[in-house]
């Protein structure tokens, strides 16, 4: 099965994906802008590459690091507050 963000939205809080991509845009610029395109955006793979100049390849190697970080970042964030 394959899970995204965007299929756990409802389960995300808008405000702290925000700040969290804040952070991972300080790391990884074309990254962040590939899941702001595609999270915020809802632009397809191919229209990311288009939009960044880079390979179908790059965005979803980027999308896969930045979900992996993501995910880590968010989760890290609702154990604390647990």
């Amino acid at each position: 099965m394959h899970l995204s963000i965007a299929d756990d939205a409802s389960q995300i809080d808008v405000l702290e994906l925000n700040d969290a991509l804040e952070v991972f845009a300080g790391e990884r610029p074309r990254a962040a802008e590939a899941v702001e395109l595609k999270f915020f955006g809802g632009l397809t793979g191919e229209e990311i590459a288009e939009q960044l100049g880079v390979s179908i390849r790059t965005v979803k190697n980027d999308w896969r690091f930045a979900k992996a970080w993501l995910y880590r970042e968010l989760g890290a964030d609702r154990e604390e507050s647990e």
